[in-house]
């Protein structure tokens, strides 16, 4: 590699979550739809010297820098036999962490997918999805990013006919922590009353009542302001508003550009035409 290589990873938003049934394993099988968004991190790889080298900047990440699905995407790589020099590598977090936006595993499938284009590795879409599989359930839809019917413990796709063009989508991502085990241990699996891909077709102002968030009952009791920003979203003229994936992003789709992020302020919020 002569020159840095820069690339832009996007984010996504769940239209719909449901919970459907606890697993043997005691895993949950899930549906919902996954749609990209034109929120970008940003990667810059170089060749290092003795060992991996991750640099963070932008939104803050905690934890241990070495545990970042990043340097574990290229470790994977490794393990797989594929001869992938020491690099050093610069991540701008732009997508907040713990947003229910995918945001490191969209960089995890980047990283793999950039891998493969400039060592030559010859990857296929499906091999690229079958590895970064390993690294979270949701990493197999960044590797080609479009609307896409997730089932089982979200990772069993299947790409569907859904398009938002025309729309904007505004994000508001206050800061609130919801982990995982906070949001699994509030639901109640079952079947939903109204077909997700069957409300995915109609209008998005009919969608409110039909596609759910199942996640949302027990986390707006722990943290009303998740619920407070949602209704509040409807107030300013929303279609359609929801929490993304277990949180703690709520997003709002709008026929015209919203006005309101002052509203917001205090909060991480942005509006983009999709």
């Amino acid at each position: 590699m002569n020159k840095p290589y820069c690339t832009k990873t996007c984010c996504k938003i769940n239209l719909g979550l449901n919970i459907t049934e606890r697993r043997p394993d005691g895993y949950h099988n899930l549906q919902t739809i996954f749609y990209p968004v034109p929120l970008y991190d940003e990667l810059t790889i170089r060749e290092g010297e003795d060992e991996d080298v991750l640099t963070l900047g932008g939104n803050p990440l905690e934890g241990d820098v070495q545990d970042n699905l990043v340097l574990r995407a290229v470790r994977l790589l490794r393990q797989e036999g594929f001869a992938v020099p020491p690099l050093s590598i610069d991540l701008l977090k732009v997508i907040p962490s713990g947003a229910g936006l995918g945001g490191g595993s969209s960089d995890a499938a980047c990283m793999v997918r950039s891998l493969s284009e400039i060592y030559g590795l010859s990857l296929s879409e499906e091999r690229m999805e079958m590895l970064v599989a390993r690294l979270g359930a949701d990493c197999p839809f960044f590797v080609n990013p479009r609307p896409l019917y997730a089932e089982g413990t979200g990772d069993v796709f299947t790409p569907i006919s859904l398009s938002l063009s025309g729309w904007y989508l505004m994000l508001v991502k206050p800061e609130v922590y919801v982990s995982t085990r906070e949001a699994y241990a509030g639901v109640h699996p079952h079947q939903p009353v109204c077909s997700l891909l069957e409300t995915a077709k109609l209008p998005v102002g009919q969608w409110q009542g039909r596609m759910e968030n199942d996640f949302e009952e027990s986390i707006f009791s722990n943290h009303p302001l998740l619920s407070d920003i949602k209704q509040a979203l409807y107030r300013q003229g929303a279609a359609y508003a929801s929490m993304s994936g277990s949180g703690s992003t709520i997003y709002g789709l709008f026929r015209s550009r919203p006005t309101c992020e002052e509203i917001f302020a205090e909060h991480f919020c942005r509006v983009f035409s999709l």
